[in-house]
């Protein structure tokens, strides 16, 4: 018998045993996962953890280092990604606020009550809600789900996630599902990273490979894309779709070789 749908905490135990542990973060200081949020803009994961660790051993992740530092010297960093120029820009920006509002350590910024600390963090550039959250939870400091877009897309096409008409609101909706896992920071954050993954490598924006899926047996997207071959698929709210007739429609598949990684 299939099953309907997965759980969190099941679609978790699947995504576990299909991936294995998932690689962790080279970090858990707080002004070092902003500057792992702004190394490499729109890197691949392997692209940015070279960055990061370009960074640290070329210019060091210290604020005083990051702002003594030449432009030329951080653009080689953040070349790496896109727009290297305005990100070197902005890890100086990173260091200069860290140094004139934190006193160069954001560790007691971050231990207060979670919107203060939020409120905190939100002060750096590139840092919103969700990427605060992020840096919170993987300091250990609160045990949230913080999903990036990769992980909330595979979110909303198992169903657990209703997507709404802005991205900020579809975010605020991964709050509740995350109830269902253990308010323990070391299980939220392999949950993050494995959403992550499979969000990146499997569950593309583009082209999701739903064939080789774990999760398609119960997947809401996988369910509708692959049960309409004749149909077209016009996607709208988590779990309901729109469908029209289409001549010679074709199927969903994984372009060949091993999936590319979305950033």
């Amino acid at each position: 018998m299939t099953k309907e749908s997965f759980t969190l905490r099941e679609a978790f135990k699947v995504l576990r045993e299909h991936y294995g542990p998932p690689t962790r973060l080279p970090t858990v200081d707080p002004f070092e996962l902003i500057l792992w949020e702004n190394v490499a803009y729109l890197a691949p994961p392997a692209r940015r953890r070279q960055a990061f660790e370009q960074l640290r051993q070329t210019v060091g992740t210290a604020p005083a280092a990051i702002l003594a530092a030449k432009q030329a010297v951080l653009e080689r960093v953040t070349a790496r990604g896109i727009l290297k120029s305005t990100f070197a820009a902005k890890l100086r920006e990173c260091a200069s606020i860290a140094v004139k509002k934190f006193g160069g350590d954001l560790g007691a910024a971050i231990r207060g009550p979670l919107d203060t600390a939020k409120r905190a963090l939100r002060s750096f550039p590139g840092i919103g809600d969700p990427g605060a959250e992020k840096i919170l939870l993987f300091t250990g400091r609160q045990s949230l789900l913080a999903p990036d877009s990769n992980g909330l897309r595979v979110l909303v096409r198992l169903g657990l996630v209703q997507e709404e008409k802005s991205y900020s609101r579809t975010y605020t909706e991964s709050r509740k599902v995350a109830k269902d896992l253990p308010a323990d920071p070391g299980v939220m954050q392999e949950a993050h990273l494995l959403l992550q993954q499979h969000g990146q490598t499997l569950c593309k924006r583009g082209v999701p490979c739903c064939g080789e899926c774990p999760l398609a047996s119960a997947c809401a997207y996988a369910r509708v894309t692959h049960g309409a071959p004749n149909k077209r698929l016009q996607p709208t709210k988590a779990g309901q779709t729109k469908t029209t007739n289409r001549r010679r429609a074709r199927p969903r598949i994984c372009p060949p070789g091993p999936p590319r990684p979305d950033p």
